[in-house]
């Protein structure tokens, strides 16, 4: 009875992890289908009529590629911003004492979802715009990592924490400064972690629509993200063909970049050899 009823659960969980799958997967079957199909349905099938025209209009479209450009640049620029701010912050907190530091840590997470987030537009917007910032893909940059910093830093120090301090002592006993023992010491062996920090940054960034949407006015400079509501008519009906083809255009960059960088480090947080 035991053993029946241990198979019956085990039926149970693949059948549940079965539909779970297909749930996800739908979406993106029909993703890969859509573009090429003449014309478009909200079902997933194999292209009736294959057609790449979609495609071709998505490349007369004269933003749509600088909007893929545009994307690539914010997301690059806040990501170097973000992993090299949350190296040297999570390092400092993981190795000085300092009073308040848990709470401290935990205050930043908090603010990690005020900061970008639709009740703090207005401020941001005032801000910007006493800084001479509107309409510049740097002060969204700036807004952005001042978004993503405090939950890549929470991230990034208890990383840190597992790296031996004996690495970064024995190098002090030969003369290494702070900023060489974190440049020669800490930063390859913490590479998986800044690895991972990397592409969650610019995931983050890559989806973002509200700030660049707001703070951008000229569509030459918007990312892809803000000019996907483009394909929609006044009515609100999507341009399915459109749609499909410039998404299925714009996931590709962060796909092909998680497969790379999961190929190399496996997004696994550990730490330096343990002493």
């Amino acid at each position: 009875m035991t053993v029946m009823l241990a198979v019956v659960r085990r039926i149970g969980f693949y059948v549940a992890i079965g539909f779970a799958t297909a749930f996800f997967a739908i979406p993106l079957l029909w993703l890969l289908s859509a573009p090429f199909d003449d014309p478009p349905t909200y079902a997933v099938r194999l292209p009736r009529h294959f057609s790449v025209e979609n495609f071709a209009e998505i490349a007369r479209n004269r933003y749509a590629v600088p909007a893929l450009v545009n994307s690539l640049l914010l997301a690059i620029g806040t990501m170097a911003v973000v992993v090299a701010a949350a190296a040297l912050a999570a390092y400092a907190l993981s190795r000085v004492r300092v009073p308040g530091r848990d709470a401290l840590l935990y205050v930043l997470l908090l603010l990690s979802s005020v900061v970008t987030g639709t009740a703090a537009m207005v401020p941001i917007f005032l801000l910007m715009f006493q800084l001479n910032l509107i309409d510049s893909r740097f002060g969204v940059v700036l807004v952005l990592s001042g978004g993503l910093l405090p939950a890549a830093i929470f991230l990034l120090k208890d990383f840190i924490d597992t790296i031996p301090r004996s690495y970064e002592e024995s190098a002090r006993v030969f003369g290494a400064s702070p900023l060489q023992i974190l440049r020669h010491i800490v930063v390859p062996v913490a590479r998986p972690g800044l690895a991972t920090i990397a592409v969650w940054t610019i995931v983050q960034v890559w989806g973002s629509f509200l700030t660049p949407f707001i703070l951008l006015r000229d569509q030459g400079k918007q990312p892809a993200a803000v000019l996907v509501r483009t394909f929609y008519t006044e009515g609100g009906s999507p341009n399915l063909g459109l749609l499909a083809a410039f998404s299925l255009l714009y996931s590709i960059p962060v796909v092909v970049m998680y497969l790379l960088a999961w190929s190399r480090y496996g997004f696994r947080f550990h730490g330096g050899i343990k002493s």
